[in-house]
């Protein structure tokens, strides 16, 4: 059997109908597959911004009419570039595992101290979502005090618009990670120039991965969307071993949420939906045509919720009620600027330790990520407030694999996925809480359940919650089995009566 597959012709574009080719290939050996690469209305017009064109779909109509022409089977599209509605002739078959959903910023090195000097700043990118959503969590996350931040419009494929960002006076650029992900990480030897040149760019470069939490991405963002004729059910067989359900499923709730507020490339408007095996956690973000603000995270838990419970019964009342401890600081020596830091709190970075820019810091979440930045530290990512044992999904962008050191404290889990340091100790405040009435509690640490266990052992058969990351894993050790949200006041407001 032969089947024709048709792209853009950009690099990513060809790249990712490649993937789609492969995996094809793979699935039926005996396949002969042939490629149609052409440009679309939104390659043709590099003028306007892609909002404020009036035709739907400017990179994908094109191929549909080529559909419908019998000029190609099947077309791989960037599934974001989709329009919102429904097309009845035809319909995405399948979709390979989605690659990272997160946006990237670029900013170049020679123009921080800058940036830094002044607290302006100015970044391209034509994305209303990305400019709303990012204007007030860059001026926290950059280790600068920003007073001035300007998106600036750019048009182009990847590799154009990065060398538009070394071009110019523009400060930085945010693009899709993934799209750098697929080109750095491709072995056909027809891109070897497109990578060098990217290679080139990064080294004069910081970066940053944006966090969903804070950002999250345009629906379908990462994903492949393979779309054929409804009528060639031949087509569905074949492509039926490609599909990712997982992926399917998640783009398809992220592009209903964004339908439901209007749809549109117009909107600046963010909706990632991930899948874990604790649950589905949903990120929004954005602002409605109508000026109604949108900030969600919630998470539909793979484990039925124990009934809700009157508050006063319910244990913190506050988030930082469960705090019984103090610092005592370690005395350790600085990592090599070659190990990539996981930073569990902020605390645990030393105050005498100022990474090297090149050096990666990760944090455990947003929170952490903020007050590094407010202590000088260029953050590279976070891992959402996961867990450890989240991705960083970063090998492609360094270029190698890298080693990783977490900071955190003495008594700190330590059979996770990252080799710990400790820099410093927890140490008991006087006192005792009375939990006898309590029924319900919410654990920030591993280290506070375990320090309330040995003064209240009563409450390890009450009901517990805690975050998806060690935490849980300390509370199963003691033979808990606790229930996962995403943070306290979400907890707060669900559970309680």
């Amino acid at each position: 059997m032969r089947v024709t597959i048709a792209s853009r012709r950009s690099d990513l574009a060809r790249i990712q109908a490649y993937q789609v080719g492969e995996a094809l290939q793979t699935a039926h050996p005996r396949i002969e597959i042939n490629y149609s690469f052409h440009e679309s209305l939104g390659d043709r017009n590099q003028h306007d911004p892609l909002w404020q064109m009036p035709e739907k779909g400017v990179f994908t109509q094109d191929f549909r009419a080529g559909l419908l022409r019998g000029d190609f089977d099947l077309v791989v599209h960037s599934w974001k570039d989709l329009a919102i509605e429904e097309d009845p002739e035809t319909e995405i078959a399948a979709t390979l595992p989605r690659a990272d959903p997160r946006d990237l910023l670029l900013l170049r090195e020679d123009r921080w101290p800058q940036v830094e000097r002044t607290g302006v700043m100015s970044i391209f990118t034509s994305s209303p979502r990305r400019s709303y959503n990012l204007d007030s969590f860059l001026r926290d996350a950059l280790p600068a005090n920003l007073r001035e931040l300007n998106f600036v419009n750019v048009r182009g494929n990847v590799p154009t618009r990065v060398r538009k960002l070394l071009e110019s006076d523009t400060d930085g650029l945010i693009v899709a990670k993934a799209a750098i992900d697929r080109l750095l990480g491709t072995q056909r030897t027809e891109f070897v120039a497109t990578q060098q040149e990217l290679r080139s760019a990064f080294s004069q470069c910081r970066w940053m991965v944006l966090p969903l939490r804070q950002n999250p991405s345009a629906p379908g963002q990462g994903a492949l969307a393979i779309e054929t004729l409804r009528r060639r059910s031949d087509l569905r067989e074949l492509l039926s071993p490609l599909n990712c359900a997982d992926t399917f499923a998640a783009v398809t709730q992220e592009r209903e949420i964004l339908r439901s507020y209007g749809g549109g490339c117009h909107q600046k408007i963010g909706a990632s939906v991930l899948r874990r095996p604790f649950g589905e956690v949903t990120f929004l973000r954005g602002l409605t045509d109508d000026g109604r603000e949108l900030d969600r995270c919630s998470l539909r838990s793979s484990k039925p919720r124990p009934p809700k419970m009157a508050r006063d019964r319910m244990w913190p009342p506050n988030s930082s009620d469960a705090d019984w401890f103090a610092r005592e600081r370690i005395p350790v020596n600085p990592a090599d600027a070659s190990i990539a830091l996981w930073i569990a709190k902020a605390d645990a970075l030393p105050d005498d330790w100022l990474p090297q820019p090149s050096q990666i810091v990760w944090a455990s979440g947003v929170k952490t990520w903020k007050r590094l930045a407010q202590h000088g530290v260029w953050v590279s990512g976070s891992a959402e407030s996961l867990g450890e044992q989240e991705p960083q999904n970063i090998e492609t962008l360094v270029g190698s694999r890298l080693t990783w050191l977490k900071l955190t404290h003495e008594s700190g889990y330590k059979e996770g996925t990252i080799p710990s340091l400790a820099t410093y100790r927890l140490v008991p405040n006087n006192g005792q809480v009375d939990l006898a009435s309590k029924t319900y509690f919410f654990w920030q640490s591993g280290s506070s359940f375990e320090h309330a266990l040995s003064l209240n052992p009563g409450i390890r058969s009450m009901t517990h919650f805690c975050g998806p990351g060690n935490t849980r894993r300390i509370l199963e050790r003691n033979g808990v089995q606790p229930h996962v949200f995403l943070d306290h006041a979400q907890w707060l407001k669900e559970m309680s009566e």
